[in-house]
């Protein structure tokens, strides 16, 4: 569903993304971790189509979304950034909303089958009872789960998520990344998730890819990956991973 192959992307002469090559097939959750500075973000806008890559080959199905019609990758590709702005006072449904421009005739009017898309996302994401609040007089967490809602209304196969957990509350976080587990496993979607929550990517994801200094440092099932040497020194510190009574994986520096 979503591939890149040997991808760079350089700011001036210093290498950010150097020769990075991933793939997520359908049904996939996959996690990008690595340290501060490692190009995660630069990787996963690359992959969106937000910025050009100078080297190598992405596809989004069967589009390269940096060169295809917005709207044609907005039909196949659901992403949400670290920061997020608006400059108008929307509501909650509307900024839901939003995530069914791709599908609306040529009036731009949403119709049945559009609310009924942003209740249901609503409702996973636990925002329903926040749907006639303005969007900047919510908490941060309150605004994150908006915008996956948003990602969830859009209906696209493929999704990307740049920390979406990273202003959540333990409950909404698990939430948040069982709601992920259950399009992929539901809808056969394909989903990336950039995060610094190690046990959430030990406990949720199928897949984990370590990123270092802008390059692939490991990649593999999750647990493997997280225990692996390589992923110690990408982090700077030995890691721990065990198994919560019930089964449930875990990730502590050790």
């Amino acid at each position: 569903m979503i591939a890149c192959e040997q991808v760079g992307f350089d700011y001036g002469t210093r290498a950010i993304v150097a020769g990075v090559s991933l793939e997520v097939g359908a049904g996939e959750l996959c996690a990008v971790v690595g340290p501060n500075g490692a190009g995660k973000t630069t990787l996963v806008r690359i992959l969106a189509g937000l910025l050009p890559a100078a080297r190598g080959r992405v596809r989004v199905g069967d589009l390269d979304p940096a060169t295809a019609p917005r709207r044609e990758v907005a039909r196949r590709l659901a992403y949400v950034p670290q920061l997020y702005e608006l400059a108008f006072p929307f509501t909650v449904a509307e900024v839901v909303l939003m995530g069914r421009y791709a599908h609306r005739g040529g009036l731009g009017l949403e119709d049945d089958a559009d609310l009924a898309a942003a209740h249901d996302a609503m409702r996973r994401c636990d925002v329903d009872d926040l749907e006639g609040r303005r969007f900047d007089t919510l908490s941060g967490g309150e605004q994150r789960r908006a915008l996956l809602a948003q990602a969830f209304c859009q209906g696209a196969a493929t999704i990307i998520l740049d920390e979406p957990t990273a202003a959540l509350d333990p409950a909404h976080a698990h939430a948040v990344m069982a709601a992920l587990r259950a399009t992929c496993a539901d809808r056969g979607a394909a989903a990336l998730v950039v995060t610094h929550d190690l046990n959430l990517a030990a406990r949720w994801t199928d897949r984990v890819i370590v990123m270092a200094r802008g390059a692939v440092a490991a990649a593999g099932p999750a647990t493997e990956v997280l225990a692996a040497p390589a992923t110690a020194a990408a982090f700077g510190v030995p890691l721990h991973v065990g198994t919560l009574p019930g089964g449930a994986a875990f990730v502590v520096p050790a």
